[in-house]
């Protein structure tokens, strides 16, 4: 595969290319940079650039390989939801490279989100749900990966395999008696898959990693769109469900109401398919982490790859 993606982008050569793609497409906008772009952050996946402009500052953020869809994503997303997802200024598709503007503050940084922050962005993430959920063969044709329901039991069967495999100093290794627990819980896989393809909401766009820093606190568009996947519309609650809970002063059940009511579903049909999103989003979020580290260094699958198996060992909870 070449060079880790994080050494790559701290390249000289690769920094130029960046730059001047990026000096290039603005320019053709008639876009002038009035200031030295930085590189704030290097992550195993994505890294970006900040470029200050004449029209306020934009943001370059590529990705590696496995997220690559991204800016093909956002741009399909824009279209199809433009008062929800910004249109980027420009991308590259095969490099997986996008340029977008700043729209300030996200609503985590702006304030502590409140419940009716909550239920704006949940009513405002079903609503997008809804109107691209007809809309597969778009969504796909970026490379947004296929997690529906009816793939979930051969991607669970296949890492629990493949896994097993890897060397046992490995951060990803599944042990024998991990082996035997996630063989032990596959039937509850089956059932859950068995509901989710027979259940009210459909398969469609979710989000991926859909917390306060995700959404711009001015508009509450969505942005950070690589951890997306095509999947039980409830399997993007995940990670709302896991931010509310730390909070004290937050009612999960009247979040998920506001979420319930933009799908015209009763909470208790939701909570029911919220019990068998909670046994597959694991599994492709595992997927998600598994792929997003395929060009890590050895450094950083120590710092980051216990992610994988924390996210499948969720199937056992």
């Amino acid at each position: 595969m070449g060079r880790p993606f994080s050494e790559r982008v701290a390249h000289d050569d690769w920094r130029h290319a960046a730059e001047r793609w990026t000096r290039d497409e603005l320019a053709a906008r008639g876009i002038e940079v009035t200031g030295t772009i930085e590189q704030p952050r290097i992550r195993p996946w994505s890294t970006q650039l900040t470029i200050p402009t004449d029209v306020g500052r934009v943001w370059f953020k590529a990705n590696c390989g496995y997220m690559s869809f991204e800016p093909a994503l956002q741009q399909v997303l824009a279209g199809l939801v433009p008062d929800a997802v910004d249109e980027p200024y420009a991308i590259d598709a095969a490099r997986g490279w996008m340029l977008t503007i700043d729209r300030g503050a996200t609503l985590g940084d702006a304030a502590e989100p409140t419940l009716e922050d909550w239920r704006r962005v949940l009513a405002g993430a079903a609503t997008v749900q809804r109107v691209v959920a007809d809309h597969e063969d778009a969504l796909l044709a970026t490379g947004l990966p296929d997690c529906r329901p009816a793939t979930v039991l051969d991607r669970y069967d296949r890492m629990v395999e493949m896994f097993s495999m890897l060397p046992d100093p490995h951060p990803a290794h599944v042990s024998a008696q991990l082996r035997a627990d996630l063989t032990a819980a596959r039937p509850r896989l089956v059932a859950a898959v068995a509901e989710l393809e027979e259940s009210s909401l459909p398969t469609t766009w979710q989000h991926g990693d859909l917390h306060p820093w995700n959404v711009f606190a001015a508009d509450g568009r969505f942005f950070d769109l690589g951890d997306g996947q095509w999947a039980h519309a409830a399997e993007l609650l995940s990670v709302p469900h896991g931010t509310i809970a730390q909070q004290a002063t937050l009612s999960w059940p009247d979040a998920l109401a506001a979420y319930a009511e933009a799908w015209e579903v009763s909470t208790d049909d939701l909570a029911s398919q919220l019990r068998a999103t909670a046994v597959t989003q694991p599994v492709n979020r595992t997927l998600l982490w598994w792929g997003c580290l395929q060009e890590a260094t050895a450094a950083e699958w120590t710092q980051w790859g216990e992610g994988v198996l924390h996210h499948l060992r969720r199937v056992l909870e």
